[in-house]
C-alpha cells in the first residue's frame, strides 16, 4: 500500500496558453487539510480542477492509494466531492431536492437516511423544502456544502469554501471539516482566508 493516498507528482497545467504551475508535487496522508493560497491567477483553482479531472494537466501524474486515477476516471470522480465557485444547485428544486439529486448523479446508494444529518451540520432544517432559487447567497453556500457533507467522500476539494458565509456558518464549516478529517478524511482548499483548521499551506506563486 502507499505511504500517502494521495501522491501528485511533477504536475504541470496551463491556462489559456500560459503555464500556471509546472514540476509541482504533493502527497497528502489520511486526516490531512492542504490548504492552497497565492494571489489570484496563480494556479489555486486550475489544481483543484486538474485533480477533479476537469482539466487536463500537461504532465505529471495523480495516484490514490498507489493507482494512477486517470486509468478509472469515475471511480475517482466518486471518492470526490467538489465545491466550485458556483454552487451547481438547481433553482427550481428544494434545498433537500438538490441534496437528494446530486447523490443519485454520483450513482450514489439511497441519501435519504443521511440527508437529515447533512441538512442540520447547516442548520437547513428550515429551508429544506424552500426552492434554491429564493434563497440567499450565504444559504445557497450553505446547501452546496451540505452536499459535500452528504456523500461522505474521503477526499474534498473545496475552492473558496468560506465565500459568502456568516460567522455562524462558518463555525459551522469548520465544526464538519473537524469531523471529516478526524474520520481519516482528507482536504485540499483554495482560500484567500484563514480556514480555521490545522493543516499544512502550499503557496503557488
Amino acid at each position: 500500500m502507499a505511504s500517502f493516498p494521495l501522491e501528485v507528482a511533477d504536475l504541470a497545467c496551463r491556462r489559456g496558453g500560459r503555464k500556471v504551475f509546472e514540476r509541482l508535487s504533493f502527497t497528502l496522508g489520511s486526516g490531512e487539510l492542504l490548504a492552497l493560497v497565492g494571489r489570484n491567477g496563480s494556479g489555486k483553482t486550475t489544481l483543484l480542477r486538474a485533480l477533479a479531472l476537469l482539466v487536463r494537466p500537461e504532465a505529471g501524474s495523480i495516484h490514490w492509494q498507489g493507482k494512477d486515477v486517470r486509468a478509472e476516471p469515475e471511480a475517482w470522480r466518486g471518492r470526490l466531492a467538489w465545491l466550485g465557485h458556483l454552487e451547481g444547485l438547481k433553482g427550481d428544486l428544494t434545498v433537500a431536492e438538490n441534496l437528494l439529486a446530486a447523490e443519485r448523479l454520483r450513482g450514489a446508494p439511497p441519501a435519504e437516511n443521511r440527508l437529515d444529518s447533512a441538512l442540520v451540520a447547516f442548520d437547513l432544517p428550515p429551508l429544506a423544502a424552500r426552492p434554491v432559487r429564493t434563497l440567499s447567497a450565504g444559504q445557497r453556500r450553505r446547501t452546496a456544502l451540505a452536499r459535500v457533507v452528504l456523500t461522505q467522500a474521503p477526499l474534498w476539494l473545496l475552492d473558496e469554501p468560506l465565500n459568502a458565509l456568516d460567522a455562524p456558518a462558518q463555525s459551522a464549516f469548520r465544526t464538519a471539516l473537524k469531523k471529516h478529517l478526524a474520520a481519516g478524511g482528507l482536504a485540499i482548499a483554495a482560500t484567500h482566508a484563514d480556514l480555521g483548521v490545522p493543516g499544512r499551506t502550499l503557496e503557488l506563486a
